[in-house]
């Protein structure tokens, strides 16, 4: 089973795919909760060049919210992950998590329910990305 939905951007720099991202994630009911710049950080800790990396925190309150309700310790798998990267031929590829695939091992009918739901918007949100 896959855990991620990814799609190849031909025409983006780094940048542009990072703000079409957030757009496509705004449009679907997310936000951008936190960036986590890789690239940066495992050049300031630990001193090692990397290629542009960042991932995007994103959180849909409500849907966030019914998780919770339904499973305490969810919040332990919040929030859904989404990546932006340069491979080093130049292209830029995005990943979301498949909540799906992450919340597999949760043994909760209700939770499989949002599961399923976060992850026709996260799908969405790839496919609209060009």
């Amino acid at each position: 089973m896959s855990y991620s939905f990814d799609k190849v951007l031909k025409s983006k720099s780094f940048d542009e795919a990072i703000e079409q991202v957030t757009v496509e994630l705004k449009n679907e009911g997310f936000g951008v909760l936190t960036e986590i710049d890789v690239k940066e950080t495992l050049k300031k800790k630990i001193d090692v060049d990397f290629r542009k990396y960042k991932i995007l925190g994103a959180c849909n309150p409500h849907f966030a919210y019914k998780a919770l309700q339904s499973e305490d310790k969810i919040g332990a798998l919040l929030p859904c992950s989404v990546i932006v990267q340069e491979h080093d031929n130049g292209s830029i590829e995005v990943s979301a998590v498949d909540p799906v695939a992450s919340m597999s091992a949760v043994q909760n009918e209700t939770l499989g329910d949002i599961a399923l739901e976060v992850q026709q918007k996260l799908k969405q949100v790839i496919d609209n990305l060009n």
